[in-house]
């Protein structure tokens, strides 16, 4: 295993995931008292990594037919757009 490319990823998701919907959701969740934290635990990870798997079946997918360089072109220009959108919207 690359542990570089490990970490960087692992950052990379960590920090794009905090303060997201998904943990505002999972936290909710879990503020309801007769709902096990465990369960709450176990099914938001559950969660991320069937998400996770698309996410790296579907690039697996798309670096097959399109070129890689491509790929991270598209990538910036959805931030760009989702980024811009989201303050366009504020």
């Amino acid at each position: 295993m690359d542990w570089k490319i490990f970490l960087t990823i692992f950052a990379s998701v960590f920090i794009a995931e905090l303060g997201d919907k998904t943990q505002l959701a999972t936290m909710l969740f879990a503020a309801d008292k007769e709902v096990s934290k465990t369960t709450v635990f176990l099914a938001a990870s559950a969660a991320l990594i069937v998400a996770s798997a698309m996410g790296v079946l579907a690039g697996s997918l798309l670096s097959e037919t399109i070129n890689e360089k491509v790929l991270h072109y598209i990538a910036g220009v959805g931030f760009l757009l989702i980024g811009s959108y989201t303050i366009y919207t504020a």
